[in-house]
């Protein structure tokens, strides 16, 4: 029977080879209308110059893994917490049938390409210029940024055969210019000398009278309700965080911050891992703010449990809009590489919760590449994984107008923030009540429609609003962010010198810190970790959450980063997110309280009447 079907694959191959003469291409596959902008054409190159494409293959059953990851994400659900346990196990679902995968080989060994390497829905090659134009039909060219400083080999389009277009997601780099700007997740302030009575005795860190002003773990933990809470670094639970564009933590100040700050965590340090040439530089030149700030409050707030950072090295692709026209420094993160190397780690090595502070405009992500990005993340998902990302620094929107051409005043979402199986953190400040922050990024997604997990409580809001800012934003689209934590006056501890960050990168790390602490419980009680968050936290856990109904966003003023430089976009008068009662795109649906949220988690592997995505599931196995 086997060698029937193996016989009857082959065939199917062959057949669809024979479908492929260089006259038989689909109509343009992908294509720019003109070189975006900050590049500029510089040379033809020679025919047998080098290349390296990949090609994203589809994969099999999409919809019915989404479900599946939905169904072990939702209390209640008869499969709540029954997570894959390997990367193998993950992917049956979604490989691409042998056929896709043996057509593309074939077309490619037709084509005199034999370098090729297949990595489950991935197939990459080497090939020369002249036979990458013969098989995509393009015309790769040397392009320039404007600033003279990068060099890239592209083609404006490409195209594909018939045959094959049912089997390939996208093929890069190819149309794909980088965009050479940083543009993280993040919105420091000059570091300010703090008084230096406030260093003069570890025991000064308890003291939560200046939280309004400095913000220390102390102040989380007593804000939060986390307490007298003791982890247990045995019980398996593990926080991790991204570091991308050349930041590294640095051990010298995670020992200050601990003598300091923490002193319950004295002596504690952190695992690196690195991916794609990441490196672990402890010298005094390389970047290490926000890698430090991620990893002293997960620490701060999550201690003794496990700490790793991945150092991950490349960057990934973008297109030019008006908040990244320079080309001069890539900074767009290198997700796919990272995302692709963790998922391949046995469930041992796996970190429970992945922290990211980084992120970018969603419209200067090709989408084909968003789409291939947050399916990884949902693969992280099925394995148990929670992924928490800042929602981003630009409120409402800092260049709020399309890139597509058509230059449409728009309220731009942030990415990854609007990949609906992360969970998105947004900022607050003040203590006494906690207040939503300008500049907490917020909106709805271009790319995504709005997850169903979502419905209840984003129309609630929709409908508050009416027709407020109608036409500016894509009101069915995915929602974020889904919650907050502090973003303001973080104490942080960079190159020896006691500094203060602000931004939702301070308030991702905070979060994640508090689901590892939940997660400790949860294993320490014989239950499964909590996985992808959101079902969880739009359904049982959301009156655990401290509702947030002062304060707002601002953006949209014409200026990059509130008060920076023109950027040429239209001006939205009094453009603004406010926060209110329930979900808002400032706060999500508010900030944890640690005691409530532990006591939502343990109690949910009983039977609970609880139907989040509609599948009208009940009872729950709760195990792994």
């Amino acid at each position: 029977m086997l060698s029937s079907l193996l016989h009857q694959g082959a065939a199917v191959s062959l057949a669809i080879l024979s479908l492929l003469p260089s006259s038989a291409v689909a109509e343009v596959f992908e294509k720019l209308s003109a070189v975006p902008n900050g590049w500029r054409y510089a040379n033809t190159p020679e025919g047998n110059e080098p290349i390296r494409l990949q090609i994203a293959l589809q994969q099999h059953d999409v919809a019915g893994f989404e479900q599946a990851v939905m169904d072990m994400s939702t209390p209640g659900h008869v499969d709540y917490g029954k997570h894959f346990r390997t990367h193998d196990e993950m992917k049956r679902m979604l490989l691409p049938s042998d056929t896709a995968v043996d057509s593309v080989r074939d077309w490619l060994e037709s084509s005199g390409i034999d370098n090729i390497q297949v990595d489950a829905d991935w197939i990459k090659f080497h090939t020369t210029v002249d036979q990458a134009n013969s098989l995509l039909h393009a015309d790769f060219k040397w392009y320039i940024s404007d600033a003279g400083h990068h060099r890239r080999l592209r083609t404006l389009q490409y195209s594909i055969p018939d045959a094959l277009v049912s089997h390939i997601n996208m093929i890069q780099p190819t149309t794909r210019f980088g965009q050479m700007k940083p543009n993280r997740a993040t919105m420091r302030s000059k570091p300010k000398q703090f008084d230096e009575l406030f260093l003069t005795a570890a025991t000064r860190a308890q003291n939560t009278s200046h939280c309004d002003s400095i913000i220390t773990p102390q102040c989380l933990k007593e804000l939060y309700n986390i307490g007298d809470y003791q982890a247990d670094a045995d019980s398996g639970s593990k926080v991790s965080f991204t570091s991308f564009l050349e930041e590294y933590a640095r051990y010298a100040d995670l020992t200050q911050f601990e003598q300091h700050l923490a002193p319950y965590a004295i002596g504690q340090n952190f695992t690196v891992v690195q991916f794609n040439g990441g490196l672990n530089d402890q010298s005094a030149s390389s970047d290490s703010g926000e890698a430090n700030l991620d990893l002293q409050y997960i620490l701060g707030v999550s201690s003794p449990l496990p700490i790793t950072e991945y150092s991950t090295g490349g960057r990934g692709q973008l297109i030019p809009d008006l908040s990244s026209p320079d080309p001069n420094d890539n900074s767009n993160e290198p997700y796919l590489e990272f995302l692709q190397n963790v998922l391949k780690l046995d469930n041992d090595d796996l970190p429970q919760v992945i922290s990211t502070s980084y992120g970018e405009d969603e419209q200067t992500i090709p989408e084909t590449y968003a789409r291939t990005v947050c399916n990884l993340y949902a693969q992280l998902g099925s394995r148990g994984i929670s992924v928490l990302v800042s929602s981003g620094d630009s409120g409402v929107g800092a260049a709020c107008m399309t890139n597509d051409g058509t230059n449409r005043t728009h309220f731009p979402p942030q990415f990854p923030a609007s990949c609906p199986w992360v969970t998105s953190v947004g900022a607050t400040s003040k203590t006494t009540p906690e207040e939503a922050v300008y500049f907490s990024s917020g909106g709805f997604s271009d790319y995504w429609a709005r997850p169903s997990y979502q419905d209840t409580a984003v129309e609630t809001y929709l409908n508050s609003i009416g027709s407020k800012f109608s036409g500016l934003f894509n009101a069915s689209g995915r929602a974020f962010p889904d919650v907050a934590a502090q973003g303001m006056n973080y104490a942080v501890y960079d190159k020896g010198v006691l500094g203060q960050f602000d931004g939702t990168s301070c308030s991702a790390p905070t979060f994640s810190g508090i689901v590892g602490l939940l997660n400790d419980a949860r294993l320490r009680a014989g239950q499964p970790v909590l996985g992808f968050l959101n079902p969880f936290l739009y359904g049982v856990g959301q009156d655990a959450l401290n509702d947030i109904v002062s304060g707002g966003s601002l953006g949209c003023d014409g200026r990059n980063r509130f008060g920076g430089t023109p950027n040429g976009s239209p001006v939205v008068p009094w453009a603004s997110w406010n926060a209110t009662p329930g979900w808002d795109p400032v706060t999500g649906l508010g900030t944890p309280d640690f005691e409530k949220l532990k006591g939502v988690a343990l109690e949910v592997d009983v039977e609970i009447d609880v139907d989040v995505d509609g599948s009208g599931g009940n009872g729950n196995e709760g195990s792994e």
